[in-house]
């Protein structure tokens, strides 16, 4: 099993080209990143290679320059070209084993496992190097997604030694408990993105992380 990455903390944004298109997504990427997102995903389901290249090289060295992670959703082959940290994969995407045989030790290779530790389990013992559970709250990006439990993030917690990610509805007003449950990432997506400010709603989250004992936006 690899050692625990402590660079996998904080707030773990995800860009969504409906609330971040194109001619935006640079900016409103920095601005997360200037209010303290420590870890970038980008997805981009669209079909157009070139676009998605061009966007994932440009938010790569934006990371790069705050000191954040960047990972790309789904697509082992962008991760590679881009230079990325790593990769996220979901149920239907590459077997972990593949996907570090293409990316190399260095990688770090988070997978989904929804609302089930079993599958955060046998990812554990595949090598991956973060596990995410969720939806916890309903969720306008995915409103489809199944829901898991608070407590699952207890439990988790006690069975796994990597770290946990959370994701789905999470906001400044509800991220806390996750935290206290055992979540050391919180992944969101319109809480950040789809605020006017998005520095300042970034920096309400990253302030969970400071003192997760009260929510960051009093």
């Amino acid at each position: 099993m690899k050692a625990r990455d402590p660079r996998l903390r904080g707030l773990y944004l995800v860009t969504d080209a409906r609330l971040a298109p194109d001619e935006h997504l640079r900016s409103a990427v920095e601005a997360a990143l200037n209010g303290g997102a420590r870890i970038v995903q980008y997805r981009d389901k669209s079909d157009d290679a070139a676009r998605r290249r061009a966007q994932a090289l440009a938010l790569r060295e934006l990371c790069s320059r705050h000191g954040a992670l960047f990972l790309v959703n789904d697509d082992v082959a962008l991760a590679q070209a881009c230079g990325a940290d790593g990769v996220h994969l979901g149920r239907e995407d590459m077997p972990i084993e593949t996907a570090r045989v293409r990316l190399g030790e260095a990688a770090i290779i988070g997978v989904s496992c929804y609302d089930q530790l079993s599958l955060a389990l046998d990812a554990q013992a595949r090598g991956a190097d973060y596990v995410a559970f969720g939806a916890f709250f309903p969720s306008g990006v995915k409103p489809e997604a199944v829901r898991a439990p608070v407590a699952l993030l207890s439990r988790a917690r006690e069975a796994l030694q990597l770290p946990i990610c959370a994701i789905g509805g999470i906001t400044a007003e509800n991220g806390a408990p996750l935290i206290r449950h055992g979540a050391d990432m919180l992944a969101v997506i319109s809480a950040v993105l789809a605020r006017e400010d998005v520095a300042r709603a970034a920096h309400e989250i990253h302030q969970l992380f400071v003192n997760p004992l009260q929510d960051a936006s009093r």
